[in-house]
């Protein structure tokens, strides 16, 4: 029997909407969502320009929404919103591949630049691994920070390489949605651009 193994984006591949921005509005509520936005979106806009990095503009909003916030408290949040609101984001045809590859006896792993926090939730009741962005935590409290590297474009391939032997496995299946998927496209033997939409 071959051995097979499957990485999938999160957000945009399995999800119709970005994790990152559903959470704020669901723990903040859309008032001070929006007008969060509107305050850092000099950074979004810099980013979007190449002017800095994805981590950089991505942190300048977890810090204004999330710095110093108990990670007791957020922990309890981001477990009622993988309960309650991702259910409603996934796209039926993403869950209807993952459980096909789960049946054959494939390995399915999600691969995300959103925090592990309100995705672990989800994986563990559909019996996925996860490798995700890791948030900073200091004196029991969120800084607002990324524990080192976000887990986006050659990252996500630098942490399946440190966290399974591909060369042990006969099939590679990897599915994502944006050019900072690309990287961990370029390590399938089947690899698959937007397929659920």
């Amino acid at each position: 029997m071959k051995k097979r193994i499957a990485f999938f984006d999160f957000d945009g591949t399995i999800t119709t909407h970005d994790t990152l921005l559903e959470i704020i509005k669901f723990y903040k509520g859309s008032l001070k969502f929006y007008l969060g936005f509107a305050i850092n979106a000099p950074y979004l806009l810099a980013w979007k320009a190449g002017f800095i990095s994805n981590q950089a503009a991505k942190e300048k909003m977890l810090q204004y929404f999330f710095a110093k916030t108990p990670l007791q408290t957020f922990q309890q949040r981001c477990d009622e919103f993988a309960a309650t609101q991702v259910p409603l984001l996934i796209r039926p045809k993403a869950l209807k591949e993952i459980e096909k590859l789960l049946a054959s006896g494939a390995e399915v792993v999600i691969v995300s630049a959103s925090a592990e926090n309100w995705i672990q939730h989800w994986c563990s009741q559909h019996n996925l691994q996860l490798i995700g962005t890791k948030l900073q935590v200091k004196e029991d409290r969120l800084t607002g920070k990324i524990e080192n590297l976000n887990c986006h474009g050659q990252e996500k391939v630098n942490r399946i390489r440190a966290a399974f032997d591909l060369p042990a496995y006969d099939e590679i299946y990897c599915y994502g949605d944006t050019k900072g998927d690309k990287p961990m496209l370029g390590l399938a033997t089947f690899s698959f651009y937007k397929p659920f939409r």
